[in-house]
């Protein structure tokens, strides 16, 4: 049976249409589902039992099983979700000075391949679907249950390759960024690819304001390549090309995410790569310090051995920062948690 939270109002007002109702209470339920956040029929007062019936026969409301949870020090809660299969996802809440942010997976498992991440180490079985994501964030809303720790930001930019499961995140977008809905303003989601050109040229034409992030790594197409196998078909002249097409479509800035690795892509000749990529972009440079995978050959980096390679990026006008580190206490790095319940 099919989750109630993967309509968006389009899917409702049709579907209330579809069983001899008006569309208006299709506005109803979503109050419901994610304003006053019940799944319970008992609850809902403004539609007729026989309607909610009918409802339950064609949908479900559960939400999804907390399999495991680790609360960092900092605040930061790392979920592992467990699917109505029996797959296993995670979500990151993350806490901010202005607001919450829920880090979302996109698959279950990833095709990428990229050397230095966990979640690339389990091949994908599936796409998640558009109510598979909106769940993670009603489960993680619902588990704080608190007004004051309302989740205000999203991104996707957890295990899977979010343009590899298009359609269905989307959906996802517009669902938690329907005024009716979950109301998450469009400039509080960001959408993370590794570089998929096609993705980025079809997100240029969607009427949205949300964020795009790339997961860059390497501005050197040899060394990319090696981290990021993706980079052997959407190379960096051509991934430049479908970015500055991007932001002349959209007039929003881009966000390139670069994770420090020890001794690989931390040389003054990979910063004046970077530099070099980045001109004539209005682009924005995350660093983001390397958190160590205990089956993985790469190093993780401290936010002051991050410094030097900041300050070459900053000294050519680069706007540039370096991540604040979350849940270093916990399986931090994306896909450590689910991979250890997963037998290989």
């Amino acid at each position: 049976m099919k989750s109630i939270y993967g309509l968006d109002l389009k899917d409702l007002e049709e579907y209330f249409i579809s069983i001899g109702e008006k569309k208006f209470r299709a506005k109803q339920l979503f109050d419901w589902l994610f304003v006053k956040r019940i799944n319970d029929f008992d609850k809902i007062t403004n539609i007729s039992n026989d309607v909610l019936s009918v409802i339950n026969k064609d949908y479900t409301f559960d939400l999804l099983t907390i399999k495991d949870k680790q609360v960092s020090n900092d605040g930061t809660i790392k979920y592992l979700f467990e699917l109505e299969d029996g797959n296993l996802v995670e979500s990151v809440l993350m806490r901010y000075s202005y607001g919450n942010s829920v880090c979302v997976s996109s698959q279950v498992g990833c095709n990428m391949g990229c050397q230095f991440c966990a979640s690339g180490q389990l091949k994908k079985k599936r796409d998640l679907s558009a109510g598979e994501m909106v769940l993670q964030i009603l489960t993680i809303q619902n588990d704080l249950d608190q007004d004051e720790d309302r989740i205000s930001h999203v991104v996707v930019m957890g295990i899977g390759e979010p343009f590899d499961n298009y359609d269905n995140v989307m959906k996802f977008v517009r669902i938690i960024n329907n005024p009716f809905g979950l109301a998450i303003g469009a400039r509080h989601i960001t959408i993370s690819t590794c570089g998929l050109i096609d993705g980025i040229n079809k997100y240029a034409n969607e009427d949205l304001q949300i964020n795009l992030a790339i997961s860059l790594h390497s501005a050197i197409d040899k060394k990319r390549s090696s981290l990021m196998p993706v980079n052997k078909s959407n190379d960096l002249t051509s991934l430049k090309r479908a970015i500055k097409d991007y932001i002349k479509k959209t007039n929003r800035r881009v966000t390139f995410e670069y994770i420090m690795l020890k001794g690989v892509n931390t040389s003054k000749e990979d910063a004046e790569a970077l530099i070099k990529f980045v001109r004539g972009i209005n682009a924005y440079v995350n660093l983001i310090p390397y958190n160590d995978v205990s089956n993985l050959e790469f190093e993780s980096i401290s936010r002051d051995e991050c410094f030097p390679f900041y300050q070459i990026l900053k000294e050519a006008n680069v706007n540039v920062t370096i991540r604040r580190e979350f849940g270093s206490d916990i399986d931090a790095a994306c896909g450590q948690l689910r991979s250890k319940r997963i037998k290989r």
